[in-house]
C-alpha cells in the first residue's frame, strides 16, 4: 500500500530536528501552564518565591534557571520582578550569573523553535509574530539583536523567535544576544540588591530603567530611531 500524500508530508515534517523543537515547546508549555495555574505560586511576592528557591540549594538554582527558560519560551510568565528579587536574595553577582544562564538558554530555545517550526507555530503560541527585514544585512540584524536584548523594548521571546524565523545566523545571534543579556540581567539583579543598600539608590535605578523603556519606544515610533520601523514588523492574529 502506497503512502498517501498527507502521510508523506507528515513524515517529511517530523524530522528529528522538528521533533526536538516540538518537544522543547511542549515541555515549556506544560511547565508554564503548571506555573501559572496549578502551582499556587503568589506572583505578587517575588522575594518570597526566590527565598523559597534559595532554601532548596543546588536544585533551587536549577529550578530558577529552568523557570527563566520557560518564561522566555512561553512569554506571559513575569520573569523581570523575579530576576530583581533574585538580586535582593542572592546578591547582584550570583543572581546575575544565574539569570544570564537562564535568559540566554531561553533565548536560544526560542530562536531554535522559531528557526525550526516557523511562523505558524510561533503565531499559534504567542498570538503574534515578528518579522525582521534582511535588507540591511545580517550584521545590522546582529546589532539589532544586541540592542533589543540590552534594552528590552520588545520581549525577549518575540525577538528570539523573530531572529529564528528570519534565518539570522545562529553564531551571530547567540553572540549578540549574550552581549546584550549580560548587562541587562546584571542591571536588574543589581537593582534588586540595591534595596538592601538603600531605598534612594533602588528608586533611582527603577526610575532610570522605566525612563529608558518609555523614551526609546517613543523615539522609535516618532523619529524611527535606528531605522527600526523599517526592520521590525509585528503582526497579530
Amino acid at each position: 500500500m502506497k503512502p498517501t500524500r498527507r502521510s508523506l508530508r507528515l513524515r517529511a515534517y517530523l524530522t528529528p530536528t522538528n521533533l526536538l523543537a516540538i518537544g522543547i515547546l511542549a515541555f515549556c508549555a506544560l511547565a508554564g501552564w503548571w506555573l501559572l495555574t496549578q502551582s499556587a505560586i503568589d506572583w505578587s511576592q517575588p522575594t518570597a518565591i526566590i527565598t523559597s528557591i534559595q532554601q532548596m540549594g543546588l536544585s533551587g538554582v536549577l529550578l530558577y534557571i529552568g523557570f527563566l527558560v520557560v518564561a522566555i519560551v512561553i512569554g506571559p510568565i513575569p520573569s523581570t520582578p523575579v530576576t530583581i528579587a533574585a538580586g535582593a536574595v542572592w546578591g547582584s553577582m550570583t543572581a546575575g550569573i544565574y539569570a544570564t544562564i537562564g535568559v540566554f538558554l531561553g533565548s536560544l530555545a526560542a530562536y531554535f523553535i522559531g528557526r525550526t517550526l516557523g511562523r505558524s507555530a510561533v503565531r499559534a503560541l504567542l498570538g503574534k509574530v515578528i518579522y525582521l527585514s534582511h535588507h540591511r544585512g545580517q550584521r545590522y540584524l546582529g546589532i539589532l539583536v544586541f540592542v533589543m536584548h540590552l534594552i528590552p523594548v520588545l520581549p525577549y521571546d518575540l525577538m528570539s523567535y523573530g531572529a529564528g524565523i528570519s534565518g539570522l545566523s545562529f553564531p551571530l545571534y547567540a553572540f549578540c544576544a549574550l552581549l546584550g543579556i549580560i548587562p541587562c540581567t546584571f542591571f536588574l539583579t543589581f537593582m534588586g540588591s540595591s534595596f538592601s543598600i538603600g531605598l534612594p539608590i533602588a528608586l533611582s535605578l527603577i526610575g532610570l530603567f522605566l525612563m529608558v523603556l518609555i523614551v526609546l519606544p517613543w523615539g522609535i515610533r516618532r523619529y524611527n530611531w535606528l531605522g527600526l520601523r523599517d526592520i521590525i514588523r509585528v503582526e497579530h492574529h
